[in-house]
């Protein structure tokens, strides 16, 4: 499948919509947080086993999107986009079938294994295209999609929530709302196929910069610096920190207000899981457009320094106001949805755009690790926290300290970024005639 080049005139804005289509699909991962208590008591899972199906898939996220990128990058977005739609929607169709029959591994595979592998090509799909459409506003342009990923959430949480209440919680309610999940993404997907293109050439806009301008480094030169690795930290401990609460979003907001006089029903913890998601997809776009003016180290620096103020914030006054946790949680979760979008123009500032999609899938590993980091230091803490006669605030008390802590690594690694050495820099010979040949099969 050749990468469908944009005949003469194609506007450039109509590659985001494309995008939109596949991460606000994907997105749903966020939501899985509403599934955790039906499943518990339908199959007597506890919540460390409830977490898995979500922790394997943003393990497999990374792993793809780590292994993936390369071949992403050579075979173009509406072969990335189609293989993400045939794993995502299979995904929810092995889950279906694991709940029907109860059998609670199939719905690991499903979900966690095949899904995952969807969520990491999905992932990945538009990036490159992006920054190579959007060149000025590299920033601004990757925010746009990356946001779908974090909004996905919006609709899948309510929508979901609707579904059990609909079908029951019982296995096969389960079964059935999987169903309907696999059935509609796969159509929803489907437009992103049908609709992205990538530029004809290096310049897209006339008035714009190129493409190719500037430092430019290999996928392979780029996993050799420090730069590389530093940015490895920073998203690992921005993800980890988000991803902690948002795994556990419903359950945790439930728990910290169960022993006051305002207690959260199940509806209103659900409401509070879509109040993450607008965060999240908000700062996604609101934080990584104002990368593109104050410069992406600044932004990380609030992303990081800020958030661990945040957690701090709540952890000593959370359970006292219900409005402060909500601010600070929907702060947090913002800076987790910027740290995601940010992160690609970074990469692009850093090692240029020469294979910036395998770049960033490589450093999507990060998200891998987070993805079982957060969870689990979240979920076993207040597992063996609840075993120890705890309830309340006081199940999370130790996580959030573990949090902030990780927040001051990732500053710290913020820090060491510097501009890459040229010894790692790609030749501009080399860069051209790899454009051209990558432009001369498209064009055929």
């Amino acid at each position: 499948m050749s990468p469908p080049v944009a005949p003469p005139g194609w506007s450039r804005w109509l590659v985001p919509p494309a995008a939109l289509s596949v991460h606000l699909s994907i997105g749903q991962a966020y939501a899985w947080s509403v599934f955790k208590p039906p499943l518990e008591s339908a199959l007597g899972l506890s919540g460390t086993q409830s977490a898995l199906p979500f922790q394997l898939g943003i393990v497999m996220l990374g792993l793809s999107a780590a292994f993936g990128g390369t071949l992403v990058e050579r075979k173009g977005p509406r072969w990335a986009m189609t293989v993400a739609l045939v794993c995502f929607s299979s995904g929810f169709l092995l889950s279906a079938l694991g709940a029907a029959t109860e059998q609670y591994w199939l719905i690991v595979l499903g979900y966690g294994f095949v899904g995952g592998i969807g969520l990491g090509i999905g992932y990945i799909s538009p990036v490159s295209t992006l920054i190579k459409w959007f060149p000025d506003r590299p920033g601004m342009a990757t925010g746009i999609a990356i946001m779908g990923f974090g909004g996905g959430a919006l609709i899948a949480s309510p929508w979901s929530a609707q579904m059990l209440e609909s079908f029951g919680s019982d296995s096969s309610g389960i079964a059935l709302a999987f169903l309907v999940h696999g059935l509609s993404y796969a159509v929803f997907m489907l437009l992103g196929v049908l609709l992205v293109r990538v530029p004809r050439a290096a310049k897209p806009v006339a008035s714009g910069p190129s493409v190719v301008e500037g430092v430019q480094v290999s996928a392979n030169s780029a996993v050799r610096t420090p730069q590389f690795w530093c940015l490895w930290v920073v998203l690992c401990m921005n993800v980890t920190a988000g991803i902690g609460i948002l795994e556990k979003a419903a359950p945790m907001i439930t728990d910290f207000f169960a022993d006051t006089s305002t207690p959260v029903s199940v509806t209103a913890a659900a409401g509070f899981v879509a109040l993450l998601s607008a965060a999240n997809m908000a700062g996604r776009i609101a934080w990584s457009s104002t990368s593109d003016l104050i410069g992406r180290k600044n932004i990380y620096r609030v992303y990081l320094g800020v958030g661990a103020l945040m957690y701090l914030l709540i952890a000593v006054f959370g359970d006292a106001s219900k409005p402060l946790f909500i601010l600070c949680a929907l702060v947090i979760l913002s800076f987790y949805g910027g740290g995601f979008a940010t992160i690609p123009a970074y990469l692009k500032d850093l090692f240029g755009t020469y294979q910036v999609g395998a770049i960033h899938g490589r450093l999507l590993t990060a998200w891998s690790t987070a993805g079982v980091l957060g969870p689990l230091i979240v979920n076993w803490i207040a597992d063996r926290q609840e075993e120890a006669g705890k309830h309340g605030a006081a199940l999370y008390g130790l996580s959030f300290t573990i949090m902030i802590g990780l927040l001051v690594v990732g500053f710290v690694a913020n820090e060491l970024v510097r501009p890459v050495h040229p010894r790692h820099h790609v030749p501009a010979p080399r860069q051209e005639a790899v454009d051209v040949e990558r432009q001369q099969p498209e064009s055929a």
